[in-house]
């Protein structure tokens, strides 16, 4: 019996040997920065409810708030939240058929990644 075109296929289950695009690699980054999102949420719901509960609550948040590894934690979820918008951003224009050629998405994700790092900084600097 011949064997058919697809069972004659190689395949490669090395995953370090594949090499991405970057569109690729911005639209695994954009769920990546979801799941970090749902998690930072509840982190940042928790020291809004500790601020708003009293005025020794709000006290001693600002007191934690001034520890690096806390301002670390608050300007990664920030990070996450300023890159899932602008992914989320060119998502849309995508979904209006703008960007969606061989062309263009390599250009889009350039624009995301340049968008995302410059607010990124931005977000370091107003933090620290």
């Amino acid at each position: 019996m011949k064997p058919t075109s697809k069972s004659a296929r190689p395949v490669n289950l090395d995953i370090s040997t594949i090499r991405l695009p970057l569109a690729a690699i911005t639209s695994i980054t954009h769920r990546i920065s979801g799941v970090i999102l749902f998690v930072g949420i509840g982190i940042l719901l928790w020291m809004l409810d500790n601020s708003l509960s009293s005025r020794d609550g709000f006290n001693n948040l600002q007191e934690t708030l001034t520890s690096p590894l806390i301002t670390f934690i608050v300007w990664g979820v920030l990070s996450a939240l300023a890159y899932h918008i602008v992914a989320g951003i060119k998502h849309l224009l995508m979904d209006l058929g703008f960007g969606e050629s061989k062309k263009a998405a390599p250009r889009g994700a350039m624009l995301v990644v340049v968008v995302s790092a410059v607010l990124i900084l931005l977000l370091g600097v107003w933090l620290w």
